[in-house]
């Protein structure tokens, strides 16, 4: 990890953590939630059960997945803070440059992220 290239990242993921909660107030349309939104939309169209549970329930799998990118996130600017950053927190060997510019959120090598998808199943967020 190459000790100059700290503020890129750190601000990189500060934009990122940016966009992802501008997105999630844009996708909330003020002040109820896509939860929300979902149970009024099943309210008004009660012939329609499946397509508004259907719509509920990716709603909150959406929610999710973007409170684990956001979690993800603060994850990697504390890393930043406490010096370990671009340090597998596996097996503790560097993460090269190029595998953080591409995911400036990952916090394994790519043989440790290997071992993990191939024990747990594939992980859908930025695992690279």
């Amino acid at each position: 990890m190459t000790p100059e290239l700290l503020p890129q990242y750190a601000q990189q993921l500060q934009t990122l953590r940016a966009d992802l909660l501008a997105q999630l107030r844009q996708q909330r349309g003020g002040e109820i939630s896509r939860a929300e939104a979902a149970a009024e939309t099943r309210s008004l169209a009660q012939g329609d059960w499946a397509q508004t549970d259907a719509l509920h329930d990716l709603s909150v799998a959406l929610e999710e997945r973007e409170l684990l990118e956001l979690n993800q996130i603060g994850s990697a600017l504390k890393r930043i803070t406490e010096g370990e950053y671009g340090i597998c927190t596996d097996c503790g060997a560097d993460i090269p440059d190029a595998r953080l510019q591409a995911n400036p959120m990952a916090e394994r090598c790519i043989g440790c992220q290997t071992q993990v998808e191939s024990t747990h199943g594939t992980v859908h967020t930025h695992s690279l």
